[in-house]
C-alpha cells in the first residue's frame, strides 16, 4: 500500500509505503493552536517507509512531554503536512488530514485529554490518557 499526503496547493508531499506504525489523536493546546482545529490526529511511518518531495520551512518547539518536535509546512501555502519528533528519531510524523483518505486507519489511543472540547466525543474502547501516553488510560489501573 502506498499513500500520498500533500499540503493545499500540492507542492509538499509525502508518500508512505505500507501502514502506519501507529495513529493518535492529541487534544493539546499547541495542537488545537497549529491546526486551527479542536484536535490533531497524527500517522508515524519508519523513516524508511517515507519519501519527501517539495520544499518546506520548519518550526521547532518543545513538545509537552519535553522532547523538541519539529514541523514541516508549505511555504507557498502554509500546510503542515510532516514532522519529526526527537521522542521518536527514526519515524516521521504525517498529518492524517493531507493524506486526503476517509479510509485511513483510525486512532488507537488520544492523549492530552485534560484539553479535550467536552462536546467531542471519543469511543470508549479507544485508550485515552490526561496527558502524554503514560501509565493507564483514563478509568483504568495501572496494571499490576
Amino acid at each position: 500500500m502506498q499513500r500520498t499526503a500533500q499540503c493545499h496547493c500540492g507542492a509538499l508531499r509525502v508518500t508512505a509505503v505500507g501502514e502506519p506504525e501507529w495513529v493518535n489523536a492529541c487534544h493539546c493546546k499547541a495542537c488545537q493552536r497549529r491546526t486551527g482545529t479542536v484536535l490533531h490526529v497524527g500517522s508515524y511511518f519508519p523513516e524508511t517507509a517515507v519519501e519527501i518531495t517539495g520544499v518546506s520551512k520548519a518550526y521547532a518547539r518543545p513538545a509537552d512531554s519535553g522532547y523538541e518536535i519539529r514541523f514541516h509546512f508549505c511555504p507557498d501555502c502554509g500546510s503542515n503536512v510532516y514532522w519529526k519528533a526527537s521522542r521518536f528519531p527514526d519515524h516521521w510524523g504525517v498529518a492524517v488530514g493531507a493524506f486526503a483518505d476517509p479510509m485511513f486507519p483510525a486512532p488507537s489511543f488520544s492523549v492530552w485529554q485534560e484539553s479535550k472540547h467536552p462536546w467531542l466525543s471519543l469511543s470508549d474502547a479507544l485508550p485515552q490518557f490526561v496527558q502524554g501516553r503514560i501509565g493507564a488510560p483514563l478509568g483504568r489501573r495501572d496494571p499490576d
